[in-house]
């Protein structure tokens, strides 16, 4: 699996966070940054991650920040995009298991490191479960 990632100022350390988790899970990832705390526009780097995911070149995605609703705006313009907001692992579990969910949206300032990273497990355990879903998730991209 290969994962890509970005952030915002608000979302630099728990980004950083969950590159170490990746590290230690072997997954392959690709991080656009930022690369310091020092702030940034967050459709920057939500648009970076959210092209690779919509052309298929990366499988899944993670953004992360201050509150997630601004990223995740952003990166859901994608046509094969559907990121999830998620604040409980049992979100981002659903989230895989019916919306198929490709890139996993996170808000800092509202998440311990440790929620974060039960969120992380959930989103890249859970397979999509097709079946009903399937009809649905094909019904979500405007041609």
């Amino acid at each position: 699996m290969n994962v890509i990632i970005g952030s915002d100022h608000a979302g630099y350390e728990l980004k950083e966070l969950i590159k170490e988790q990746l590290k230690q899970r072997g997954i392959n990832y690709k991080d656009v940054g930022p690369f310091s705390e020092e702030s940034v526009d967050y459709p920057d780097f939500g648009h970076q991650v959210a092209k690779e995911v919509d052309s298929g070149e990366i499988e899944k995605g993670i953004v992360i920040c201050g509150s997630g609703n601004g990223i995740n705006m952003t990166v859901n313009k994608y046509k094969n995009v559907r990121a999830a907001l998620s604040w409980k692992p049992e979100i981002a579990k659903l989230a895989r298991e019916h919306n198929n969910a490709n890139i996993l949206t996170l808000p800092a300032r509202f998440i311990s490191s440790e929620e974060a990273l039960e969120i992380l497990k959930m989103f890249l355990e859970t397979d999509f479960e097709g079946g009903r879903h399937e009809r649905r998730v094909n019904k979500i991209a405007i041609a």
